[in-house]
């Protein structure tokens, strides 16, 4: 009989051959894989039980630290890693007084810009030294993925020094022409403003910040954007436009006019992405980018973020590009269906011209 160890190392090897995106385990359920964005159950295994949930608490928590702070905050982020499989981000929770997890995998390799498919612009905006660009989006849509293809191009390309602030830390880099420091949330750091109100002091050229949960990290992000850093992060916002509302109307009334023209000053892009399910299986990306123009600029400090998606809708000259069309020439070449597009779109019935 296999022990628990050698059991959950097979489990997570079949996530890794079976393409899946993330395992989900929880009491009195079959393990469930997420493969192109739908929930499969792994009919092979049994129905975890309680003590099996506990065996596999204890295998994971790798540490005292962890544990306690497991016990104490009811749920936990940290990272998993196995020789010869691969990486884990891994969130352990409660749910129903039950121990449950949501494990991520994270490959070893990092994709270049172009094998995720994204817009050719995006590598002229990160040849920049300063400069805030977001990449948003759902949960589980690429977000990380995309900034790690970032970090990786300026680490193959410029002698810079970069520091990334994560929770957990996930994609591992190695030094080729950058010097790259990565600091995790919890065991490096206390939190992402802590960090970043220090980071100045430790001479960075380009800084990521893994998400931007609260006015202060984000504040310390722009004033490094705005004190000649290149910094890039991730939001769970669905479009440029919903972005910049959020970043403003995150900070009081009295501040929101200096962070409108700190934005206005400082902000180069947002990418906004979604996983399509395509046909014939796989996922296919498709994109909404809004580049900051003058107009962009303007619109922002007059606090008139409501015309910023007609910007983009009559800039695709200037490489700015609608979700609405990324998702139409996706059906025109025959990779994603119809359904599958309205599902995501924003605007349904403006696809539905768009395709006519």
């Amino acid at each position: 009989m296999p022990n628990i160890k050698e059991e959950f190392e097979d489990l997570l090897r079949k996530v890794v051959e079976s393409e899946a995106s993330d395992l989900h385990i929880s009491v009195g359920r079959k393990p469930e894989f997420r493969i192109d964005g739908s929930l499969i159950t792994y009919e092979d295994s049994e129905v975890i039980s309680k003590e099996k949930g506990e065996q596999i608490k204890d295998l994971i928590l790798q540490n005292e630290y962890q544990k306690k702070r497991f016990e104490e905050e009811r749920e936990l982020d940290f990272s998993y890693t196995i020789e010869g499989v691969g990486r884990f981000r891994v969130n352990v929770f409660y749910q129903r007084g039950n121990f449950s997890a949501a494990l991520r995998f994270i490959p070893n390799s990092i994709k270049t810009l172009d094998e995720l498919g994204h817009p050719q612009v995006i590598h002229d905006l990160i040849r920049t030294s300063q400069g805030f660009f977001l990449v948003v989006g759902p949960s589980g849509q690429g977000k990380s993925t995309t900034l790690a293809a970032m970090i990786d191009e300026i680490n193959r390309q410029r002698k810079d020094h970069i520091i990334t602030i994560e929770d957990p830390i996930e994609y591992i880099f190695e030094d080729i022409k950058s010097v790259i420091d990565q600091r995790e949330v919890g065991s490096d750091t206390k939190s992402f403003h802590r960090a970043l109100r220090s980071i100045l002091r430790q001479d960075p050229d380009v800084i990521m910040v893994g998400e931007m949960r609260d006015p202060e990290t984000i504040s310390a992000a722009i004033t490094a954007a705005e004190t000649g850093h290149l910094v890039f992060s991730t939001l769970h916002t669905n479009n440029a436009s919903q972005t910049i509302d959020r970043i403003i109307d995150s900070f009081p009334p009295s501040q929101q006019n200096q962070i409108k023209a700190q934005l206005a000053g400082t902000l180069l892009g947002v990418l906004s992405k979604r996983l399509i399910p395509k046909i014939g299986g796989g996922r296919v990306a498709a994109y909404e980018l809004l580049i900051a123009n003058s107009a962009v600029r303007n619109l922002i400090r007059e606090g008139k973020t409501h015309q910023i998606d007609l910007v983009i809708d009559t800039s695709a000259d200037s490489g700015m590009l609608s979700l609405n069309k990324s998702l139409a020439y996706l059906i025109k070449q025959g990779q994603i269906t119809m359904e599958d597009a309205e599902i995501y779109s924003l605007n349904p019935s403006e696809l539905r011209i768009l395709v006519k």
